[in-house]
């Protein structure tokens, strides 16, 4: 089930109100969203709820035996302990059959390769058990006594799928100390609103159009349609993502959690650091939080720091050579900023900031798409060939130009919505209380056509999924 489909919006999610609001003791309600989160995640894949079970199980004897353990010696134990499991989990899952596939490529063996399907969410639910436990290992989180509030804390439906990666510091207090105010109901609603109009009105759109670009003949692509397919690839990564970061953020705040902000309009950047502090937040930050402070031989480097974050960033995007490309080709675009310093930095015009970003930017999410699914490192070759004029194919044909002509009006609403409206409705409304009157009932009348048009192209779509759903 995803938030993008009729029977999510206009059943599941009813339901789940229904009966969340007709408990009235809070750990009624945590009950109702545990059996209802375990329900969703199961749906299509019951399988997949029995893996995220254990986990929950082991990580909280994990929780436990550091909170009990008094010696520091035993407390790391049990860390390593748990972080071989969680960490493990993910390799076998995921990257088994890509090692493995790997191996046999050269060596020229035939070991079996595993073929272990993909679980939904795995990656973004796993990072929050493990921030959980390195938590209380540095003593930032007490340990989780009641197992049922731990689970509700790692199965909760809103970001179980794909994020934000919430961690437990952030909510603890939530689970057993919350209530939901009419502005909560407002807000969240409004947001899931946005998102959904994101992922359905845009995303949708835009996937379909890069489809016929990108996943076409790469090789005989223009200059034009190959910028164009790309550009409309970086537009739909941020609707797709960003929309299910603003629905999850929405329910959550429905159900009186507040999760942390995923995206703050990273094409407004002006450099690859500042976009990474817009772009994916919650990653960016666990990463920062946890990944920087490892020391190599008793020592911190920050540029062996710097280079194990992006290799690690990009392998958690998925097992396949592009994403560790695509980490290693952001590595060295912060690499050289921190060289460069942020004072040479400012002191290069405005103008030569944003384009050299937004190229660094698109040109990244064109090695982010050509995973081995879609042709691997040989159409990806082919794809920043066709950027420059060693294209053979010239710099645009007719098909282009229509395609260009027909979704004008769509392009010119995504390139819109990337920028920050909502705050500046929001400083608008902070002129008087007539001006926040008026932006008040503007924006419920908006909603209200979002989530109409939205329904519409529901009906008779196919139903696409989340693109973080599979990392």
């Amino acid at each position: 089930m995803i938030f993008s489909s009729l029977i999510f919006t206009y059943a599941f999610l009813p339901l789940c109100l229904i009966c969340y609001g007709l408990i009235k003791p809070l750990k009624g309600k945590n009950a109702v969203l545990i059996i209802l989160s375990l329900f969703f995640y199961a749906w299509g894949e019951p399988v997949r709820v029995g893996l995220l079970l254990v986990s929950a199980v082991v990580n909280y004897f994990v929780g436990i035996g550091i909170g009990s353990i008094k010696s520091e010696r035993g407390q790391k134990g049990v860390l390593a302990a748990g972080l071989v499991f969680n960490i493990g989990m993910i390799a076998v899952i995921k990257y088994s059959g890509f090692v493995m596939t790997n191996v046999n490529a050269a060596f020229g063996s035939s070991l079996p390769v595993p073929d272990i399907a993909p679980l939904a969410g795995i990656s973004f639910y796993t990072f929050q058990i493990i921030s959980y436990i390195v938590d209380c290992y540095w003593g930032k989180a007490e340990p989780q006594r009641n197992f049922f509030d731990l689970l509700l804390y790692i199965c909760l439906f809103p970001q179980l799928i794909a994020g934000p990666i919430v961690r437990y510091t952030t909510i603890a207090e939530e689970i057993n100390n919350r209530h939901t105010t009419v502005k909560d109901y407002s807000e969240g609603f409004t947001r899931f609103v946005v998102g959904l109009s994101k992922k359905v009105i845009l995303a949708d759109q835009l996937h379909r159009i890069v489809g016929n670009f990108l996943g076409g003949n790469v090789g005989g692509m223009t200059i034009a349609g190959t910028w164009y397919g790309v550009i409309l690839y970086s537009l739909y990564i941020y609707f797709d993502f960003s929309g299910y970061s603003d629905m999850a953020i929405g329910i959550g705040r429905i159900f009186g959690f507040h999760f942390n902000e995923n995206f703050d309009h990273p094409y407004i950047c002006k450099d690859i650091t500042e976009f990474w502090q817009r772009w994916h937040i919650s990653l960016g930050s666990f990463f920062r939080d946890y990944l920087l402070p490892v020391t190599f031989f008793g020592h911190r480097n920050k540029y062996l720091s710097l280079a194990l974050v992006w290799l690690c960033t990009g392998i958690w995007h998925g097992a396949s050579w592009n994403f560790i490309l695509w980490g290693v080709y952001y590595g060295l675009f912060m690499l050289f900023e921190e060289l460069l310093g942020k004072k040479r930095i400012k002191k290069i015009p405005i103008v030569i900031r944003h384009i050299y970003s937004k190229l660094v930017i698109i040109i990244g999410f064109g090695i982010f798409y050509f995973d081995d699914t879609k042709g691997g490192i040989g159409n990806l070759g082919l794809f920043l060939r066709n950027l420059t004029p060693a294209n053979p194919n010239g710099w645009c044909k007719v098909p282009d130009q229509i395609s260009m002509c027909n979704n004008l009006f769509l392009i010119i609403v995504a390139i819109i919505c990337t920028f920050p409206l909502m705050k500046w409705f929001g400083k608008l409304a902070e002129r008087s209380v007539g001006a926040q009157t008026a932006v008040s009932i503007s924006g419920t009348v908006v909603s209200i056509a979002l989530l109409t048009l939205s329904s519409i192209l529901m009906v008779d779509a196919t139903t696409q999924a989340f693109l973080y759903w599979h990392f």
